[in-house]
């Protein structure tokens, strides 16, 4: 049976109505208006109204320069992990084509969106990884335009390495605008600007608001809420390693959701001490503290099977496995967004250099949702062909089906190719 030594706190369902409203004002006003309205928001929001909100050559040269020779070798490196995993996962989607009966050929062909739109959102942290993810990822699953936005410092325009990493993952065309308003210019397009067919990215209530708003006109990756973390450990994992790794999640967002399952009383005392004690350290203490408290949770489990079913119903974001038999883990959990095997892998290196994609599902969406792959960026589209007298066969059970369900103009196109068939 599980002992809970910290629950996180009851909250009380959000009330987004203001949010709905506001974001659906604003997303009327830039499909009415255009440019305009872009501009008017982001002037109101973000002190922000440049002669053009397209970002050139020169513009792109010039934060290159910026940047230390350091700082551009990791982006790089980075993007290079991202791109080659993004390769890999491109090979195992393939065009088929099976004889099901014979004369009768089923196929399906795997085709990459025309366009995409990218939204890298600033806020509390220059977000450069979520460039590399939701810039490459679409590239590689051959996405022919690729439109990337981001919100600029306020009034100052994109953070350098950020507009770096952007223009080195490959987009090709680059907006500095933020919030509602940059998805929706995406989405239905404006001066300069043609409309993309899918908007992907993670951002604050109002960008997921606005995604969930343009959802239809526009496909969308997934519904992104505050990040989130559980991890698994028992005796041998290390607590220093386990209070560093939840705090990494919880400095995201005073929101963001921490849960520490121990097969081992012991080991779960001794990480609950360890962040108390590193806290007061953290220069990112004052987010960090409240969603700790707020929103974290130790569990203690009774065996294996029962870390599971826990780990199971909370469905994480990310997953991490601090046990001596990780595998076993990996074999029974099935609710999780990204797992993280063995102590030698952390969060962090999803988040940003391993290569993984780090948009993932939150909210518990991990239960009938993956994150963000090539896979999202391509449609799987089928086709069929018969022979002559293989399609007299199908048409023969088909008629039948249509007349089951009343639909005679359904069993009326098998009966002209029935008619016409058995006179050759």
């Amino acid at each position: 049976m599980a002992i809970y030594l910290k629950t996180a706190k009851a909250r009380p369902p959000e009330d987004l109505s203001d949010v709905t409203r506001t974001v659906q004002k604003i997303i009327r006003k830039v499909k009415q208006e255009g440019e305009a309205a872009v501009r008017y928001y982001s002037r109101k929001f973000d002190d922000w109204a440049p002669a053009s909100f397209k970002i050139s050559p020169d513009e792109i040269e010039a934060a290159r320069r910026k940047l230390a020779p350091g700082m551009k070798a990791d982006i790089d490196f980075c993007q290079t992990q991202i791109r080659n995993f993004a390769r890999e996962q491109m090979r195992t989607l393939r065009n088929l084509e099976v004889e099901t009966l014979p004369g009768v050929f089923l196929g399906q062909k795997i085709i990459p969106v025309a366009s995409s739109g990218s939204y890298i959102p600033g806020g509390r942290y220059p977000m450069l990884a979520s460039a590399h993810m939701t810039v490459i990822t679409p590239k590689v699953a051959g996405v022919g335009r690729v439109v990337a936005c981001t919100p600029p410092v306020r009034g100052e325009g994109i953070y350098p390495a950020t507009l770096y990493a952007m223009a080195a993952a490959g987009a090709d065309e680059i907006y500095c605008m933020g919030g509602v308003q940059a998805l929706a210019a995406m989405a239905f397009g404006m001066e300069g600007l043609a409309p993309v067919d899918m908007l992907v990215g993670a951002g604050n209530k109002y960008v997921a608001e606005a995604k969930r708003q343009l959802f239809g006109d526009v496909g969308i990756d997934l519904l992104a809420g505050p990040t989130e973390i559980l991890i698994i450990a028992d005796d041998a994992a290390d607590p220093v390693i386990l209070a560093a790794d939840i705090l990494g999640q919880a400095e995201h967002d005073p929101n963001s959701r921490q849960c520490l399952i121990s097969l081992s009383r012991q080991t779960a005392e001794r990480t609950m001490a360890e962040l108390e004690r590193r806290l007061p350290q953290l220069p990112t203490r004052e987010v960090a503290g409240i969603s700790w408290r707020h929103n974290g949770e130790v569990i203690v489990a009774a065996s294996r099977e029962e870390a599971v079913a826990l780990s199971d119903k909370w469905a994480p974001e990310h997953l991490e496995v601090q046990t001596d038999d990780w595998r076993y883990f990996l074999d029974h959990c099935t609710h999780y967004g990204s797992m993280f095997c063995g102590e030698e892998t952390t969060v962090a290196y999803g988040d940003k250099t391993i290569g993984t994609n780090h948009v993932l599902p939150t909210q518990r969406a991990a239960r009938y949702t993956g994150g963000l792959s090539v896979g999202k960026f391509v449609k799987t589209v089928t086709y069929q062909y018969a022979t002559r007298a293989a399609s007299l066969d199908i048409a023969r059970v088909c008629e039948r089906a249509c007349n089951y369900e009343n639909m005679s103009a359904h069993g009326i196109s098998c009966r002209v190719r029935i008619d016409k068939y058995e006179k050759e």
